[in-house]
């Protein structure tokens, strides 16, 4: 499998909406990142939907490589 670009060394805070799917970017490469805007095409990887469940602010992962999917675990530490 390819290496996400890490997109920045912490997390983005994104207030999110309950009941809004978002479509989190896998691959770094995302000019509106955290989120997709379809530059994955051709690499091998696909944005990561995330659905939230309430109004609140959620830490998405930066870094491409949390193991907690797209919220930050902080990986970001290691790299």
């Amino acid at each position: 499998m390819n290496t996400p670009v890490i997109a920045q060394k912490s997390p983005y805070g994104v207030n999110v909406e309950a009941g809004k799917t978002y479509a989190w970017c896998s691959c770094g490469g995302s000019k509106s990142q955290p989120f997709c805007d379809g530059s994955h095409k051709g690499t091998g990887f696909a944005p990561v939907m995330f659905k939230a469940e309430k109004s609140e602010t959620v830490y998405f992962c930066g870094c491409k490589h949390s193991k907690a999917g797209v919220t930050c675990d902080g990986s970001h530490k290691t790299l």
